[in-house]
């Protein structure tokens, strides 16, 4: 998908050749979010991202106009992704439970990626205004389809009957707190982490009715045959 922000990036062309940039960006930020990791983004710069992406300065200015640039295409394709599980939960899940499992579960795999995950914790009060503004409005969007989850799911009688807002900033304080603390090296994979987190958070505050059991045995046997390796 060729992606076009509201805040003036350069999108690449449609095609093999978009495809080719998309790859290369992702190598760039790929190497920029292990020197993020490492070093932190006030102490990183491009020289430093573009040496460890094996180009030269040149070139990578050619992808990206400056870690400002690099930092806020990143977390826009977070919010994308987030906001692409709300909508296909509404179109694939039949219960309030399971599209809210499926939300979360899209949640904590994206702030867990490789890329995504090593800007997730990054704070955005030193981006331009533009660039801000952009990405909190984004954000909010997101938030507020999470909320609707949620509000939908009480409105039926499916989920228990307390605030959203409350509910919802409690499951995303949970969820982009595991980037403080997930190691990518160690024995537990995103997919498990994000799996075992929104099984519980969604658990958490579904009505224990037949219909919402049987959902959520469901989930639990699909979430054990991942866990057998």
């Amino acid at each position: 998908m060729v992606r076009k922000s509201n805040a003036g990036l350069r999108s690449a062309p449609a095609g093999a050749r978009g495809r080719r940039r998309d790859r290369q960006r992702d190598a760039i930020l790929r190497a920029a979010a292990r020197l993020f990791r490492d070093r932190g983004f006030a102490d990183t710069g491009m020289r430093d991202i573009a040496a460890a992406a094996d180009l030269s300065a040149a070139n990578l200015y050619h992808y990206f106009n400056g870690k400002d640039e690099l930092l806020f295409y990143c977390q826009d394709r977070a919010l994308d992704r987030m906001l692409e599980a709300v909508a296909e939960a509404r179109r694939s899940a039949s219960s309030a439970a399971e599209r809210l499992r499926l939300v979360l579960v899209a949640h904590v795999r994206t702030v867990l990626d490789d890329i995504e995950g090593a800007t997730a914790h990054l704070h955005t009060e030193s981006l331009p205004p533009a660039l801000r503004a952009a990405l909190v409005r984004k954000r909010d969007r997101y938030e507020q389809a999470l909320r609707r989850v949620i509000a939908d799911g009480v409105r039926t009688g499916e989920l228990v009957d307390m605030d959203p807002a409350i509910v919802t900033r409690a499951m995303l304080g949970a969820m982009n707190w595991t980037v403080t603390w997930f190691r990518p090296e160690g024995s537990d994979s995103s997919e498990l982490v994000g799996d075992t987190i929104a099984r519980f958070l969604a658990r958490g505050i579904a009505v224990r009715t037949p219909a919402a059991r049987r959902t959520l045995k469901v989930v639990s046997r699909q979430s054990a045959k991942g866990t057998t390796r």
